[in-house]
């Protein structure tokens, strides 16, 4: 069984599927590791590592795609619209591809990628179940996340994270508000309070107020009831207008009395709720930074330029996109280790399991036999098309 990690051709994505330190490990387990030359290079992976660990490193990306069985990307064809579509016409029925798919966008790209016959696993879609915490890439994503949200505005912050007693006097701490708390928001509390701030969280589910304490934060209670606040896959769920609107009238007079906000509020196939509008960001003080985690699809604050950093009302609100391949390095490292668990389940004596029986594999099945299989994947477009 071969795996092949061809280097990442998203524009300035700078992860690679496998780093050479787990590649023992799948030799083990009866697989063989091809890397095209210069994948891991932006991550800080040489080839030379690769080979010392016993993979193949070959210079054509057309080679590495021929000799596999199993193809692992970081952004595969749907979650990158850009440059994936060439890799389409270089695999072949019955090749496996391994990677953020990005599911519940394009039923388009699904369709092609079922078309060319490819059995496909989106990541995405890996359960919240303790068998699969290990393979769990969203969740390695967001502490990345996260953590480098609060980096980001510690740098673009006019002021000083941590209290300090100096003899010019006492520096107070920042105030750091973490809107939406889910894997990168507690990475995100973690992070500020690391640095010195007194952070607060603000989530519609109340479950994690416990979660946000035990990091030393302190959780922002307003007075509204969520309807149904989460799903069975322990995600926030879409709320009504109303809410939005009560929940944004009460959050600005929050959001007034802190230095940075950071929003990390999604909601698997649909738009990010609007959090944050103008009127919120011209009760901030000048200088106060919004870190927005949402900018890729759109934003939870309506100022929000996706992919750009900016100045409005006085703040500075960064959209930065695919903020985990800024941090590339240790982004490779835990993306591979969840890839390698993965390999490790799905492949047993040298063949593919499609084991419908399985919940990991049944829940991230996307494509295989020239069809789009995952039912939850089919009811969302269904649903789209209704």
């Amino acid at each position: 069984m071969i795996v092949g990690v061809p280097k990442e051709t998203f524009p300035e994505e700078r992860r690679v599927a496998l780093v050479p330190a787990v590649v023992p490990a799948l030799a083990k387990a009866g697989m063989q590791v091809i890397v095209e030359a210069g994948a891991g290079a932006a991550a800080g992976y040489l080839d030379k590592s690769y080979e010392e660990k016993g993979a193949r490193v070959v210079r054509a990306r057309e080679t590495v795609i021929a000799e596999a069985n199993i193809i692992t990307q970081v952004l595969c064809y749907g979650s990158n619209d850009v440059t994936g579509r060439a890799d389409l016409p270089l695999m072949r029925s019955g090749q496996v591809l391994i990677g953020f798919l990005r599911p519940l966008g394009s039923l388009g790209i699904l369709n092609e990628i079922a078309s060319a016959g490819v059995t496909s696993f989106a990541v995405e879609l890996m359960p919240r179940i303790t068998r699969a915490q290990s393979m769990d890439v969203l969740s390695s994503m967001g502490t990345i996340c996260g953590y480098k949200a609060v980096v980001l505005a510690a740098d673009q912050l006019p002021r000083l994270f941590p209290m300090m007693t100096t003899a010019a006097g006492t520096i107070t701490p920042a105030r750091v508000l973490v809107i939406g708390v889910g894997v990168a928001g507690l990475q995100a509390i973690a992070t500020a309070r690391r640095l010195g701030a007194v952070a607060s969280a603000y989530d519609v589910r109340p479950a994690v107020k416990e979660q946000v304490e035990s990091l030393g934060g302190r959780f922002v209670e307003l007075p509204l009831e969520a309807k149904d606040a989460e799903d069975a896959r322990g995600y926030a769920t879409a709320q009504g207008e109303d809410f939005y609107r009560r929940q944004r009238e009460l959050l600005g007079r929050v959001m007034a009395e802190h230095d940075v906000v950071i929003t990390a509020a999604v909601i698997p196939g649909k738009n990010p709720p609007l959090l944050v509008t103008r009127e919120m960001v011209q009760g901030m003080a000048p200088g106060s930074v919004i870190v927005d985690l949402a900018g890729e699809r759109g934003g939870n604050c309506e100022l929000t330029v996706p992919g750009k950093q900016t100045v409005q009302e006085g703040v500075t609100i960064i959209g930065t996109i695919n903020l985990a391949s800024s941090v590339p390095y240790h982004a490779s490292h835990m993306f591979a280790r969840n890839i390698t668990s993965f390999l490790q389940h799905i492949v047993k004596d040298g063949q593919v399991r499609l084991d419908g029986d399985d919940e990991i594999l049944r829940d991230t099945l996307l494509t295989t036999g020239g069809q789009l299989v995952n039912e939850r994947v089919k009811k969302f477009f269904q649903e789209q098309q209704s």
